[in-house]
């Protein structure tokens, strides 16, 4: 298991770092730069602010640089507003790590449960509607869905105030983040567990006299897990971000929002702090997920 691990993080570091740098490359390949909008800016302080950011060098030379402050901890300060880039990302990423947390607690919770129903009720009036359900949640892309609650909620019924920053409302939010993976998780869920229960191992356990209760949740429902969180580990480290146009919408001013400011005035600083957070993120569930398959079933070999 440790060596397994040492290698993860190794490759885990090796696609962060090929990560930043096609990001670092194609960011600097487009013409323009931070300062190129800025009409009151003089070709003075247009020159030392450049200097300041480096944006003067080679681009070779920049992404040496800019590595080299990553390494010691130092993501600069944001090109449009002079703020630090690690508290940035810090303060907005509690506001959707809680939005987002609450959408992936919901989604799992009701997933697997909606999953389960269908899988007991198959070719059933429950079964028919969820699996319905499941297929319109999982065609319907999320600034749609989140739209419509918006329109039917917010304008036409009143009955949730669009922006109250405040008090935050979770609930349409959550809804619209939730919603996708929730349906995803129910046709997996289900599928694995019509494979599971036809196994030898569930019809020896019925066979036996076991309890069905024990049956579902001890051989069905525990080995139709696997493939859940194959999806469940690099979903939430997408949902836990937050999804960028579900937070513009609602304007609720997480780590979405500000990465899609980032990319509309090309604060390259901000784009790269960003992006590295969330590359991170990602391969850590991924490194999780492997992990959480032995705990899961310990007949899994991590080599």
């Amino acid at each position: 298991m440790a060596k397994y691990v040492g290698k993860r993080i190794v490759l885990a570091l090796v696609t962060v770092f090929i990560v930043c740098a096609i990001t670092f490359f194609a960011m600097n390949a487009i013409p323009g730069g931070p300062f190129n909008g800025e009409k009151a800016t003089s070709p003075e302080v247009k020159a030392v602010m450049e200097r300041r950011f480096n944006l003067d060098k080679p681009v070779p030379e920049q992404f040496v640089i800019y590595m080299k402050n990553v390494l010691h901890g130092d993501f600069g300060v944001s090109a449009k507003t002079g703020r630090d880039i690690g508290k940035t990302i810090s303060s907005s990423f509690k506001v959707s790590a809680k939005l987002g947390g609450m959408a992936v607690i919901v989604a799992i919770i009701l997933g697997l449960i909606l999953g389960s129903i269908a899988a007991l009720t198959r070719n059933k009036l429950p079964d028919r509607l969820i699996i319905f359900l499941s297929t319109l949640f999982t065609s319907l892309p999320s600034f749609v869905f989140a739209t419509l609650l918006l329109m039917v909620f917010c304008v036409k019924l009143k009955w949730i105030p669009v922006y109250n920053p405040e008090n935050r409302n979770y609930i349409l939010p959550v809804i619209s983040l939730a919603a996708y993976p929730m349906a995803y998780i129910t046709r997996l869920t289900k599928t694995s567990m019509l494979d599971a229960m036809g196994q030898d191992y569930v019809r020896t356990a019925r066979a036996k006299g076991v309890v069905s209760w024990k049956v579902l949740f001890k051989h069905t429902l525990r080995n139709a897990l696997i493939p859940v969180v194959t999806y469940v580990g690099p979903m939430i480290a997408s949902i836990l971000t937050g999804s960028l146009v579900v937070e513009s919408i609602f304007n609720f001013g997480g780590l979405g929002a500000k990465f899609v400011d980032s990319i509309t005035n090309r604060d390259y600083p901000l784009i790269m702090g960003v992006t590295i957070f969330l590359a991170v993120l990602m391969v850590t569930m991924n490194l999780i997920t492997d992990i959480v398959y032995k705990i899961i079933d310990p007949r899994i070999k991590l080599d």
